[in-house]
């Protein structure tokens, strides 16, 4: 993406003026990349929560989304740059699509991800959600891994949550 991340990031909801700095980032981590037609599209729809996170100088350092149907939130994309990776910030990003979930009734929780992407897994499975199957040739060129977590309005998901903000410092 070019530049360093800097300092503070804030992680606020998408608008579609960051459409474009999106795009850049999707192109550059996905080799099948949504167009920015498509982010755009996301914005206006209804059951949507997208946000990106900004460092102090409003640098683009990641972006989430997530689409919500009745009490299912499924996790439709999530990245961070190379530049703010291993700064925790995929799990601040999962906290707000979990916080928004939560807010329109989600009960339960799911994403597919690549079968080979181990770190983003480990991220997924801190949360609490576990493999339930795979989708052959979900993006075309790799199989998907479906997780799932169920019950993230009970206080013991609740209790899991609070354990991982605490480790945000």
């Amino acid at each position: 993406m070019g530049g360093t991340v800097t300092g503070v990031i804030d992680i606020r909801p998408m608008v579609p003026t960051d459409v474009p700095g999106v795009f850049r980032l999707e192109r550059a981590t996905f080799p099948q990349p949504w167009s920015e037609r498509v982010f755009q599209d996301e914005l206006e729809q209804p059951g949507r929560s997208y946000f990106v996170a900004v460092d102090e100088i409003g640098e683009l350092a990641g972006y989430a989304g997530l689409l919500q149907v009745a009490d299912e939130a499924h996790v439709t994309t999530i990245a961070v740059t190379s530049e703010a990776r291993g700064r925790k910030l995929g799990t601040r990003l999962m906290l707000h699509l979990i916080d928004a979930a939560l807010a329109g009734g989600a009960r339960h929780l799911t994403l597919e991800v690549r079968t080979s992407n181990r770190s983003a897994q480990e991220l997924y499975r801190r949360f609490g959600m576990a493999p339930v199957g795979v989708r052959k040739s979900y993006y075309g060129d790799e199989d998907a891994l479906i997780m799932w977590v169920h019950e993230i309005d009970q206080p013991q998901y609740g209790a899991r949550l609070e354990e991982i903000r605490s480790t945000l410092g």
